[in-house]
């Protein structure tokens, strides 16, 4: 018997969030990615196209399976060219949709970064650096 891998062309991958309300954490992922916030495979699903192709995909989760809010380790970074002066203004963007600002800006040497979390809570990396 031998084991087929499936056709790469048919994979996708995407990120998942879950949200308490999908269709406004949606717009603000979308207004910091400058995308649309578009509808997903029901009225509790969102999705936001990320620059590398792949989707943000933020859904309610069924009140029979809750999800819990919980900060982990893992965190959305979001990238874009620039220096400190933009990270500063993206900063200023994030916070006015909802977010909030937990530490930096500060500057690394791979570029300027700063932490938030998302209007859910969720953490939140901004990021820019060279072209």
């Amino acid at each position: 018997m031998t084991s087929r891998s499936p056709d790469p062309a048919c994979l996708q991958a995407s990120a998942v969030l879950a949200a308490d309300a999908p269709k406004a954490l949606a717009a603000f992922y979308g207004a910091l990615l400058e995308q649309p916030a578009q509808p997903g495979m029901g009225p509790q699903h969102w999705r936001v196209l990320l620059p590398s192709g792949a989707w943000l995909e933020i859904y309610r989760p069924s009140r029979s399976r809750p999800q819990a809010r919980q900060r982990g380790r893992l965190s959305l970074c979001l990238r874009r060219a620039g220096a400190l002066p933009e990270l500063e203004a993206w900063i200023e963007q994030a916070v006015a949709l909802g977010g909030q600002r937990l530490d930096g800006p500060r500057q690394e040497p791979f570029g300027a970064e700063a932490w938030l979390l998302d209007p859910e809570g969720n953490a939140l990396l901004l990021l820019v650096s060279g072209p």
